[in-house]
């Protein structure tokens, strides 16, 4: 069975979920997930709508404490941007919107701690004010730290980690109420505990590396021959390649580049520079998405593909994500090309990126330096979940890591031999959670105790 479309749980009607308590629509954004008011009874597309017998917003860190200590079944949701199953509930279901915004700046250390609830695009912003910078951000500001450090989420860049990477330490509420500090440098199981899918604990607070702020151009060029995408991917700090798989050649290339780099020639790698503004989807208007042709901006302006006060993506969509080898990039796009008409026919937009090999344990890109090949399909699981699965079968031969917050129907059986230290995680997640509090069916499916 599907991750994400348990029975009861899916309802493609996007439009008829804003109008539920504690939702509503601002300057084309749906924020029910903002901060204010009740916790979010669905994900933030509209295909999964949460099972939980109760939903709490706690104020206090104590509030929360009691939660999980009384709770038999409990988890975090974040910004809601995950779009499947693995981490809903039948238990409590608890937002971290409601407590305390921690940001804590340590300029000799060069960290930044925050409340693990916060949306990154607030986060960047702050940081900006002070000076500092995140290595990379993902493609919408929007997210919460503590969900996308969890799933694994990544921006893109060959020499860039996925946001996870940048994390050097955590405050978890236990199973049993308690608190837990871990650390890089002092935890042993610590690489084991940043991607961890909410099964060790609610994760309260996030402490990630900063640099110096930095300043970033962003060039859109058209029609990228496909010989060339091999070395558009590597040529410069961030690299997006988008196509509809309607056509042989490649659509959209957004390079995001240092902004003391030299400027790309117009017919860069035989491609055209885009004269009007782009969105990634073909169709939606642009005014949405971040500043092209040039112009110098501060990092957390360039590096995501959408702008914070604006609707992310399309918002009528599903998206699944397949993490493969980075040298397998032009292999992988071969191997599914004989079925390009049937991905065409319910696809948005095909996105690639690269990211960088890490350590951590649950994390897609372990060990490996990773080519991510993102699906946006359309908002329709009975059309969209067989061209999944037949996507994944036809690039299994490369050993395919699904994003872990995103549409995938990946055996369990065979997503476990794709992770060295999975025996690790079900070792560690025994011992910080031994009676279950934050298992759900789905989690238990895929990782079993």
């Amino acid at each position: 069975m599907a991750v994400p479309f348990p029975a009861g749980a899916v309802d493609n009607r996007r439009r008829a979920w804003p109008g539920e308590r504690g939702g509503r629509i601002v300057a084309g954004v749906l924020t029910t997930f903002s901060g204010t008011g009740d916790p979010p009874r669905h994900n933030w597309a509209g295909n999964v709508r949460y099972r939980a017998r109760r939903f709490h917003r706690p104020t206090t860190l104590d509030e929360l404490r009691r939660l999980v200590a009384d709770s038999t079944r409990l988890r975090a949701v974040g910004s809601g941007h995950s779009f499947n199953t693995l981490g809903d509930t039948e238990g409590d279901l608890v937002t971290l919107t409601g407590l305390p915004s921690t940001f804590r700046l340590d300029r000799e250390r060069g960290t930044v701690t925050v409340a693990a609830g916060l949306r990154y695009g607030d986060v960047a912003t702050r940081l900006h004010t002070h000076g500092y910078a995140l290595p990379n951000l993902a493609s919408l500001p929007h997210i919460s730290v503590a969900g996308s450090i969890a799933t694994g989420t990544h921006g893109s860049g060959t020499g860039n980690g996925n946001l996870a990477t940048a994390v050097s330490g955590l405050t978890i509420v236990t199973a049993d109420g308690d608190l837990l500090h871990v650390d890089r440098d002092t935890t042993p199981d610590f690489a084991g505990m940043v991607v961890s899918l909410g099964a060790l604990g609610v994760v309260t607070e996030v402490t990630l590396d900063v640099v110096q702020t930095f300043e970033v151009r962003q060039y859109v060029h058209l029609d990228l021959p496909r010989e060339a995408l091999d070395e558009a991917l590597g040529s410069a700090y961030s690299v997006s390649v988008f196509t509809d798989w309607r056509t042989p050649r490649l659509g959209q290339v957004w390079r995001k580049q240092l902004a003391a780099d030299p400027p790309p020639p117009p017919d860069w790698l035989g491609t055209t520079a885009a004269r009007t503004p782009q969105h990634p989807v073909p169709g939606m208007p642009p005014q949405s998405c971040t500043v092209q042709f040039g112009a110098p901006g501060p990092w957390h302006e360039r590096l995501p593909h959408f702008r914070l006060g604006f609707n992310p993506s399309n918002g009528e969509e599903l998206q699944s994500e397949l993490h493969l080898p980075r040298r397998a990039v032009a292999d992988a796009l071969h191997a599914l090309d004989p079925i390009a008409d049937r991905i065409a026919a319910v696809v948005q937009i095909c996105e690639v990126r690269t990211i960088a090999a890490d350590r951590l344990w649950l994390s897609p890109q372990y060990g490996r330096d990773t080519v991510a090949l993102h699906f946006t399909w359309i908002a329709d699981p009975a059309a969209v979940t067989p061209v999944v699965a037949e996507v994944e079968q036809r690039l299994a031969l490369f050993a395919p890591r699904p994003h872990w917050g995103k549409v995938f129907t990946v055996d369990p059986a065979t997503l476990a031999t794709a992770y060295p230290r999975w025996h690790d995680f079900l070792a560690l997640r025994a011992r910080l959670d031994p009676g279950g509090v934050f298992d759900t069916p789905d989690l238990d499916r895929y990782l079993p105790r």
